[in-house]
């Protein structure tokens, strides 16, 4: 019988998965790897600041499926069978040991992501799968005999009975065309992971400043997320801001980008209890000026930021503080508003939600309902999570189901 020929379309973390998977499932089966461009696994080696943020140690798959903006439901079964802990013994056994910060985020202990890079390419090549470079896949065809054709960028083609496509969630890396030649949906796409473009005097010069615990929300929807804020050059960032995109991703996009965000700096948002806390701290700051005697532990320069935005002078000492200035002082801290009017990508995560349809996949064997022989993995479907590893998560997840089941004989 001749070997199984498998073509992995994409060379990033679901692809060189996947790929791995089909050649630990059936050592004879030909694989290649088609990557479009001359990097395989950029993302892979420029995520988490250069040290990669592998996984996340949440173990628990109903737990873990609340990071997942869209495909929480459908990934509960597939991170059963490969979840975070089998990630982190897959990479243990490659000789990779991870480790896990404070926040739940699991780095390689060296903080270098090349050891997640060299750990994948090492296992590429053990396998003998065949990895190409600069070579696009143009077209895909499936025949009645089950057999697939690729036409590949240069003009060539070639034949093989299982295709994955798992070429991530941008437009240009072409995976969207190829499932919709075959009859896929593809859901709407929109950047999932950005940060918020502000031009505001209040945040000028305050650049770098963070803030441990701050509440960031949309007034007028159902938005909220708690935890890190930054300040940057171009506006605000920091994980509740990426949070607070990933799950607005497609009503933020259809607003144009251009909507008002509140900022608890304390990580409270309600005025009154703020009010409240502010006046507890008025008796021990009596006679100190308001502006350098901060009774809610944030940052000083932003506390004199908003002592000023609330019109409180420099030389008004607590005892001195009108009700009405404590008043526009507490919704200064628990309700900043800022207006948004753009987006940024933020250079370490750039996720898309939207992608081919999930009910058209089988996600026992990430096989295509209306292809068979066809698997998908990664980002090229409707799927995305939230910063802090849980998009490589997913791509370990689908891309290992995917290479499995691409390289078992059907019943």
């Amino acid at each position: 019988m001749e070997p199984r020929r498998i073509a992995v379309i994409g060379g990033g973390a679901a692809g060189f998965f996947s790929a791995i998977a089909a050649a630990d499932t059936d050592p004879n089966a030909r694989i290649s790897i088609f990557e479009s461009t001359v990097h395989p696994l950029t993302k892979v080696r420029i995520s988490g600041g250069g040290r990669c943020n592998v996984t996340h140690a949440c173990f628990e798959p109903r737990e873990l499926v609340k990071r997942y903006p869209r495909g929480s439901r459908e990934l509960i079964g597939p991170l059963n069978r490969f979840g975070p802990r089998d990630t982190v013994a897959w990479f243990q056994a490659r000789g990779v040991e991870l480790k896990t910060e404070k926040d739940g985020r699991m780095f390689p202990t060296t903080d270098d992501s090349g050891t997640i890079v060299d750990c994948l390419q090492g296992a590429v090549r053990e396998a003998a799968i065949a990895v190409r470079l600069r070579t696009p896949v143009r077209e895909l065809v499936r025949y009645a005999s089950g057999e697939f054709t690729l036409t590949l960028g240069d003009g060539s083609s070639e034949n093989f009975d299982r295709v994955i496509i798992a070429t991530g969630g941008t437009k240009v890396a072409g995976g969207f065309t190829l499932a919709e030649s075959v009859g896929h949906k593809i859901e709407p796409l929109a950047p999932s992971l950005f940060t918020f473009l502000i031009g505001d005097e209040r945040l000028r010069g305050l650049e770098g400043l963070a803030v441990a615990s701050a509440v960031a929300s949309v007034p007028g929807t159902k938005l909220s997320e708690t935890g890190p804020v930054l300040v940057t050059h171009w506006g605000l960032s920091g994980p509740a801001i990426l949070r607070l995109s990933a799950w607005g991703a497609r009503e933020l996009a259809n607003h144009d980008y251009r909507f008002a965000v509140r900022i608890g700096w304390t990580g409270d948002d309600n005025v009154d209890r703020v009010r409240a806390a502010l006046q507890d701290g008025r008796s021990e700051l009596a006679k100190k000026q308001i502006h350098n005697a901060n009774p809610v532990g944030l940052p000083g320069r932003l506390w004199e930021r908003l002592v000023a935005s609330a019109g409180i002078a420099k030389t008004t000492i607590w005892t001195s503080l009108p009700k009405q200035s404590m008043t526009a002082l507490a919704q200064a801290v628990a309700a900043t508003e800022f207006e948004v009017r753009g987006k940024s990508t933020n250079k370490e995560e750039f996720v898309t939600c939207g992608g081919v349809r999930l009910k058209e996949i089988d996600f026992k064997t990430m096989e295509s309902r209306l292809c068979p022989g066809l698997h998908f993995a990664g980002e090229v479907m409707d799927i995305d999570g939230i910063t802090g590893g849980f998009n490589f998560q997913s791509a370990w997840t689908t891309g290992i189901l995917s290479g499995r089941a691409a390289a078992t004989p059907s019943p």
